[in-house]
């Protein structure tokens, strides 16, 4: 469990835990969260954390991509297959309620890459979108084409359950214990791989500074859908 947070845009908590949070202590607190938004119970949540090392199993999960399990391995429930999460990685969890901002899931999981993007950019990483491939990518050391962020999203009672995670400085060896999200043909790589901007409170900073439009873009969805 962790503090309760500040007040965030739109009046959504913004919450950010320190140190490492234990995944399955983290999975439980959001699907309570969840439920709370859910019933009217409880604020909407954007929590920031990290994880110790750990590989998250979503519902496409194929066991021949889980090459070597030298952490955790953790159902997760939300939407893919394999991923690590781990100490440098910033993960973001979202307990949004589309019932208020459009009840469009692909709309949004677009919205939140667009998020992730927009933040990277303040941090000098120029990612982008792939056609086909979810996630976030940006050209890595090397010049080739390599995920830096992935999202998995998780959609009950039409309230959002978690959200992406964005290599800052984890070891990006332990990525080779699973073909992440399922593919094998482009490389993983991270913020002080490319030299780029790693500190974990300076992305933060991007990531709230750049909410108002990620948020203002779901708003509209929900008043286009009306």
């Amino acid at each position: 469990m962790t503090d309760e947070g500040a007040a965030g845009p739109g009046g959504i908590e913004w919450r950010v835990s320190p140190g490492l949070t234990d995944y399955a202590a983290a999975l439980a607190t959001m699907e309570a969260r969840a439920a709370a938004v859910a019933a009217g119970e409880a604020r909407e949540l954007v929590w920031l954390l990290e994880h110790p090392p750990v590989y998250t199993a979503g519902t496409s999960a194929d066991p021949c991509e889980l090459v070597d399990p030298r952490f955790p391995v953790v159902p997760a429930g939300r939407g893919g297959r394999y991923t690590y999460h781990g100490p440098g990685q910033r993960v973001g969890y979202l307990v949004l309620d589309l019932n208020r901002r459009g009840r469009d899931v692909r709309c949004f999981v677009h919205a939140v890459e667009g998020w992730v993007i927009a933040a990277l950019e303040q941090i000098g990483i120029a990612a982008f979108r792939a056609q086909g491939r979810i996630g976030i990518w940006t050209h890595d050391a090397a010049g080739q084409e390599a995920k830096i962020g992935a999202i998995g999203i998780r959609v009950r009672r039409w309230v959002t359950l978690h959200g992406f995670s964005v290599n800052l400085s984890p070891d990006l060896a332990h990525f080779g214990g699973i073909v992440p999200c399922g593919i094998a043909d482009y490389p993983v790589t991270s913020a002080a791989a490319m030299r780029a901007t790693s500190d974990i409170a300076a992305f933060d900073a991007a990531l709230a500074a750049t909410a108002g439009p990620f948020l203002q873009s779901l708003i509209c969805a929900g008043e286009n859908e009306t």
